[in-house]
């Protein structure tokens, strides 16, 4: 079920959403058993719950396909960059030359590379040291599944339903 109130027309043409309706006057003749209550209650909510699921997932994926077009400039520059940094190297290689033999300063700034490499490894290293789980998160879900699972009646506390 879809509604053209709940379609994303974005630039990015996403799909609809399903959706519940607010009245449903198709099978209204008076009286309904709990049974039937019931199978509706339920029934609405896992709708409920797939169009929240589905809506979230269209709008990340809509924002994620905006990342992605937006970071492809960023790669190109660091792609760049980093070509270019060969020739600054060897820039500074010949510039050393004029005071040096060219192997001494080849040397010292292929040893100059290789202290900066190994400082970005170290920072990185205690920066993903760092990382920790999502704990706050872990404890929300257990605490929401401790929740569910309280309220959920057995088998031998369900009424008898009559249809």
């Amino acid at each position: 079920m879809s509604s053209p109130k709940h379609q994303l027309n974005d630039a990015d043409g996403m799909g609809a959403v399903p959706y519940l309706p607010l009245s449903d006057d198709s099978e209204r003749n008076g009286e309904q058993s709990i049974g039937a209550l019931v199978k509706d209650a339920t029934q609405h909510l896992s709708t409920l719950v797939r169009a929240e699921v589905e809506l979230a997932k269209s709008e990340v994926v809509g924002e994620v396909k905006k990342g992605v077009k937006g970071s492809v400039f960023f790669i190109v520059a660091l792609v760049v960059a980093l070509y270019s940094s060969f020739f600054f190297f060897f820039f500074l290689g010949e510039l050393l030359s004029e005071w040096l033999q060219r192997w001494a300063a080849f040397g010292i700034v292929f040893a100059l590379m290789l202290v900066v490499a190994a400082l970005c490894g170290f920072l990185g290293y205690r920066k993903m040291k760092k990382i920790r789980a999502p704990e706050r998160t872990i404890d929300s879900f257990k605490e929401t599944a401790a929740a569910l699972k309280s309220r959920q009646p057995s088998g031998d506390e369900l009424p008898a339903v009559r249809d």
